[in-house]
């Protein structure tokens, strides 16, 4: 079965340090569930400047773990330079969610947390 995401980079940053590998997943775990709150809060509150800080935030981490949102985090860190309504950018945080969401489940699963 596909995974949603791609240890290539965090094996890579490890050095071949499977117990480090499993360090970086947990921080991930830690870290993304906040940040992808905060920034759906912001989103709902037409915070632009608060979406995009942790937009952004995110989007190293996302890359790391080769998950397919880098399109969607960009057009929301574009969305938060606008003045456009949260609709416009409802889709994008939706796919963001949504795949976030079975990636820290198949985290968990994959790494017994």
């Amino acid at each position: 079965m596909t995974k949603n995401y791609n240890l290539e980079k965090v094996r890579e940053i490890a050095g071949g340090d499977d117990s480090f590998v499993s360090v970086i997943v947990e921080t991930f775990l830690q870290e993304i569930p906040p940040d992808m709150q905060s920034m759906q809060t912001a989103i709902e509150n037409d915070n632009h400047k608060m979406a995009y800080q942790f937009a952004h935030k995110m989007k190293p981490n996302i890359d790391m773990f080769g998950i397919d949102l880098l399109k969607q985090i960009a057009a929301m860190e574009k969305w938060s330079d606008s003045n456009k309504p949260t609709s416009a950018i409802q889709e994008q945080l939706d796919q963001i969610i949504s795949t976030l969401t079975i990636v820290l489940k198949e985290l968990k699963e994959d790494f017994n947390f």
